[in-house]
């Protein structure tokens, strides 16, 4: 099986940024550890604060990979030239979130791209891949 990260804005800066909400844990460290605990799984990993990067890479592994799992950041609540890109691409994408947006700020609770993927896992850190990667492989 063959699984994409892709993580948006200011995902670069966690274990540094804002730590009470997402933890103190790098994502190189964490990700070291997600192959480690599913060393079945090839995981690909990209990061970009960069909109139309994000879209590149959709575009890019979205018709060859067996998932995508999408922290899009602050682009949840803005893009819609990310969601139409998940809408056109083959592989399913799982929606992931860190912290519970819902239990935020008011302006995080409305995500562009929830309708147009599989599913949604927020609010339980970086055990949110591992919850993803395993909804991936039970189906």
């Amino acid at each position: 099986m063959k699984l994409l990260i892709l993580n948006g804005p200011n995902l670069n800066l966690l274990g540094t940024r804002e730590p009470g909400i997402y933890g103190q844990e790098g994502f190189d460290t964490y990700l070291t550890k997600l192959n480690k605990r599913f060393p079945n799984v090839e995981i690909a990993y990209f990061q970009s604060n960069i909109e139309g990067e994000i879209i590149n890479e959709l575009q890019k592994l979205g018709f060859t990979y067996d998932g995508i799992i999408l922290n899009a950041g602050a682009y949840t609540h803005t893009s819609i030239a990310i969601r139409d890109c998940i809408k056109s691409i083959t592989t399913p994408v799982i929606e992931v979130h860190l912290s519970n947006v819902t239990a935020r700020e008011i302006f995080r609770h409305e995500s562009l791209i929830t309708p147009v993927c599989k599913g949604c896992i927020l609010g339980f850190g970086l055990h949110s891949y591992d919850l993803a990667i395993q909804s991936f492989l039970i189906d």
